[in-house]
């Protein structure tokens, strides 16, 4: 794969949801080691060449502020949170609308098994303004996914409900490209209370925060 070293790429992390199904704010979610997931895909784009990075917040958003160590991001509140994903989508791209970058690498905050070198692979993708990456595993479309700036426009008039971007990008999928992950990630979410989840390894990894 060609590395752009002139492409720069902001990070960005949808952390609002309230994890109905999963029992609580999944951004409160510790790992073992004791990191809250929200910390831990924030370090992710950090590490995998991102800069800046923007999360936002939604439920309970004070005690996400209080018990998290985001230094060097900026925290984004929606108050739309309750409407779904898109309006944290079209929240965080509003928030960087200044920054100097070409695109931005979107990271939902329940995905704790992706990890730097897989933003890394997209990130260094990037040929500019014009870029559309997502992940792909064994050719399935997934997170994260890189938005270039010129798309950003559309993607936030068609991101409503939870939709996120996923609707502009089946409607520009010639345009899409993938870049391969399966072999250093997982894009599977967190999505229901650890006692009911199949694996065993989200089990042992994540606990509620007390």
């Amino acid at each position: 794969m060609k590395e752009c070293s002139l492409s720069k790429v902001a990070g960005l992390v949808l952390a609002a949801g309230a994890g109905t199904r999963y029992g609580g704010p999944k951004a409160l979610v510790r790992a073992d080691d004791g990191h809250l997931l929200v910390e831990h895909a924030a370090a992710t784009l950090r590490t995998g060449g991102c800069a800046p990075i923007v999360v936002v917040l939604g439920a309970k958003s004070d005690w996400v502020r209080g018990e998290a160590r985001l230094a060097d991001v900026s925290l984004v509140d929606n108050a739309d949170w309750k409407s779904g994903m898109g309006s944290s989508l079209r929240a965080g791209l509003a928030a960087l609308a200044d920054a100097d970058v070409d695109g931005v690498a979107v990271l939902l905050v329940d995905t704790p098994d992706i990890g730097p070198e897989a933003v890394r692979r997209l990130v260094v993708a990037v040929d500019g303004p014009g870029a559309l990456l997502t992940a792909t595993y064994g050719g399935r479309r997934g997170h994260p996914v890189i938005i270039g700036r010129d798309h950003w426009a559309g993607v936030a008039a068609l991101a409503t409900g939870d939709v996120g971007a996923r609707a502009y990008l089946a409607a520009h999928s010639a345009k899409v490209r993938g870049v391969p992950c399966e072999d250093v990630a997982d894009d599977t979410d967190l999505d229901v209370v650890p006692a009911e989840n199949t694996s065993a390894q989200v089990k042992r990894r994540v606990r509620t925060r007390a």
